[in-house]
């Protein structure tokens, strides 16, 4: 039996309509009820839960330190309630495809996708983006369905292309001159980190981190304004570097590629998306 309370619904929708609009009067209107009801259901919820969720005056309505750690929660429990009447009721009866990329190929993809979701109006796609280390474990665990990914070429993928790399560095300010070096790179982990450092460790050149991200697009940024070497796919060059290279004695680096996985008993639908991520990535099998 369960002995906790349970949390009625529309309670929540209430409460949280009040929070994002701060406001009784306008939250009522979100949520077609009278400002009487609002306040009446979230009156019920601090009873419920024996603690002042906002705090009200004349002019303004503001979360208690309860407050903000229930609108996670009942944000939480609203989207979850009505992916499960989606899903009961028809609306997404062909599941869910769960795919990850890195972030420099999610905006190029959005058309791709919007195209492939017209032709599925009843598959939702899930979409994460993150680094490749954490895709890839992700995949493992079969929390995610499909995954576009960079690696050190060697593990089999399903098609792949190479993935070239460029060393950068600022334009206007280069950090390459100064003493020691500094560096730009993903965190523990990332991609890349090891040959940048080794790179400069086989050079005899002292180092430190200048910046450290785990996005692409901000390493990219942070490297064109000065704030360290960095070693990234040449498609994220931006004007404002100066790409770095055999003057400087760093070589060359080959051994990376763009990868795309998914498993042998895939539906349909995740080999269609695969196939056309792969065509529009020019991956070969």
């Amino acid at each position: 039996m369960n002995r906790y309370p349970m949390f009625n619904p529309q309670l929540l929708i209430s409460f949280v309509a009040v929070c994002e609009a701060l406001s009784f009067t306008r939250a009522a209107d979100r949520v077609s009820l009278s400002q009487s009801t609002v306040s009446l259901q979230v009156k019920r919820l601090e009873d419920l839960l024996g603690q002042a969720l906002l705090e009200r005056s004349s002019h303004q309505v503001e979360l208690t330190e309860e407050g903000e750690r229930l609108l996670s929660y009942a944000r939480r429990i609203i989207a979850l309630n009505e992916e499960a009447h989606d899903a009961l009721t028809g609306a997404w009866r062909d599941g869910v495809l769960r795919l990850g990329m890195p972030e420099d190929f999610a905006v190029p993809t959005v058309e791709l996708l919007a195209a492939f979701s017209r032709e599925q109006p009843h598959l939702r796609l899930d979409v994460t983006s993150g680094l490749s280390a954490d895709l890839r474990t992700a995949y493992e665990r079969e929390e995610l369905d499909l995954i576009l990914v960079k690696q050190r070429r060697g593990q089999p993928p399903r098609a792949a292309r190479r993935e070239p790399l460029l060393w950068l560095d600022s334009r206007a300010h280069p950090a390459i001159e100064r003493a020691p070096v500094s560096l730009a790179m993903f965190p523990l982990g990332g991609l890349y980190r090891d040959e940048l450092c080794g790179a400069l460790d086989a050079l005899g050149i002292r180092w430190r981190v200048g910046y450290c991200s785990g996005s692409l697009a901000a390493l990219a940024a942070a490297s064109a304004a000065g704030l360290g070497v960095t070693l990234l796919p040449a498609g994220c060059r931006l004007p404002g570097h100066r790409p770095l290279g055999a003057a400087e004695g760093l070589a060359e680096i080959t051994d990376f590629e763009l990868a795309l996985y998914y498993r042998d008993d895939a539906p349909a639908a995740t080999t269609a998306l695969a196939e056309r991520l792969a065509t529009f990535c020019r991956l070969e099998a």
